[in-house]
């Protein structure tokens, strides 16, 4: 019989303290072999020789050396401007539709997403005398501050609509603080041969799912003949003959090209 007033040793514990290895129990129970004695760990990992661990230093330099022996390349910018690669996050681009409308509807999750908070939008209503852009809404206000953006691309990924997108301009410098603060009509995309400078209404038909889905390809004789009625003057009219040009880049985007094209034309050789 026991004693009832010797308590048992906690299970291991007595084994931890006598050097005694405890048996170990597999899930589905029963006992496993013990290790035998003086059975260590093995690496598995063959050792090296002599010559080998005399010639690691050396091993781990070869890249260092292989590189003292190579030319050396030095790109000759503003000279000489090297092609950023295709997914280079540069500057923004607020995007239109084939037909000119603009695609940001003014949700404002770009600049949720921004964690510098260097994006701000308003938003306005669409009026049929003032189609914007497809839908209800369309951004009024767009500004993006470069003296806090990082070019993350947050902002591009959470824009539903792929309004907004980053191109390859780095050259992003002007002579002010307050130049680098851009509006909409500095991100806007320059307007292409068949669009329409909005407003102006929407495709007769559709909606702005229709939008969305790509099936706008391009304006409509309605479209057409509502600028001409409108805006006769507007330099986007197909047989438009005035001297105002089509597009012209906003008062920040036109600063920074300018101190650029400067900075380009003293460095070049």
């Amino acid at each position: 019989m026991t004693d009832p007033t010797q308590r048992p040793a906690p299970r291991g514990d007595g084994a931890r303290r006598t050097g005694a290895t405890p048996a170990r129990r597999p899930a589905g129970g029963g006992e496993v072999a013990r290790p035998a004695e003086g059975d260590g760990y093995r690496s598995a990992i063959p050792p090296r020789g002599p010559l080998a661990r005399a010639l690691a230093p050396v091993g781990g330099f070869g890249v260092t050396l292989a590189n003292m022996v190579k030319p050396t390349v030095t790109e000759q910018y503003p000279s000489e401007k090297v092609p950023t690669k295709p997914r280079y996050h540069g500057r923004h681009q607020l995007n239109r539709y084939p037909d000119g409308l603009e695609k940001c509807i003014g949700c404002e999750l770009c600049a949720w997403a921004c964690p510098a908070d260097a994006i701000y939008v308003e938003a306005g209503e669409n009026t049929p005398d003032a189609q914007y852009s497809p839908g209800e809404r369309y951004g009024r206000v767009y500004q993006i501050n470069y003296l806090r953006c990082i070019f993350c691309g947050l902002c591009v990924e959470a824009c539903p609509t792929r309004a907004l997108t980053m191109t390859n301009e780095y050259e992003l410098t002007g002579p002010t603080r307050a130049g680098l603060i851009f509006e909409k009509e500095d991100l806007l995309a320059p307007l292409r041969d068949g669009m329409l400078r909005a407003p102006h209404p929407m495709v007769d038909g559709t909606t702005d799912t229709e939008y969305y889905r790509g099936e706008v390809t391009g304006t409509t004789p309605e479209q057409v003949a509502w600028v001409a009625e409108h805006r006769p003057d507007d330099p986007t009219l197909p047989g438009y003959t005035g001297d105002e040009p089509r597009w012209t880049p906003g008062p920040a985007a036109a600063a920074v090209q300018a101190t650029a094209a400067a900075a380009t034309k003293q460095g070049s050789r």
